[in-house]
């Protein structure tokens, strides 16, 4: 009877040990992938906001499936340096320097009131253009 028990104990433990390891395992991080284009406005923004001080940023926009860039439309017959291949450019650019010049230093910090501004601009793009974005991204950004 203890023999009994010494064998199902020595089959038990290793399906315990691998078994139990399994279990608490982390599992794999699904990463969801972009759909559509990142669109990365040629030349970055310096804007003077509310409370005296100034920020340099970058935008870019996750343009929907479909939605075209127009990097093969025009881009040869381009001649301004600081205007990139999307058509509606500058009125996007006059959406995020009229939404990031009415903010202070401190809320283009903050990451939630950071959120908030880019919907802001989201929903403005949405409402005046003809842009299919998905988001606004920062991928660059200093307040000073």
């Amino acid at each position: 009877m203890f023999k009994n028990k010494k064998i199902m104990l020595a089959v038990a433990l290793p399906i315990l040990l691998f078994g139990g390891y399994t279990m608490t395992k982390p599992k794999p991080v699904v990463k969801e992938k972009i759909k559509g284009t990142i669109y990365v406005m040629p030349q970055s923004f310096l804007l003077n906001l509310s409370d005296g001080r100034y920020a340099k940023l970058t935008v870019a926009l996750q343009l929907a499936p479909g939605q075209s860039d127009g990097a093969t439309a025009g881009a040869s017959s381009s001649s301004s340096e600081s205007a990139g291949t999307l058509p509606e450019e500058p009125l996007v650019r006059e959406i995020v320097t009229n939404a990031v010049t009415n903010q202070s230093g401190e809320v283009l910090v903050d990451a939630h009131s950071r959120l908030a501004i880019r919907h802001q601009i989201l929903a403005a793009i949405t409402k005046q253009t003809d842009v299919k974005a998905e988001s606004v991204l920062f991928p660059d950004l200093t307040v000073q």
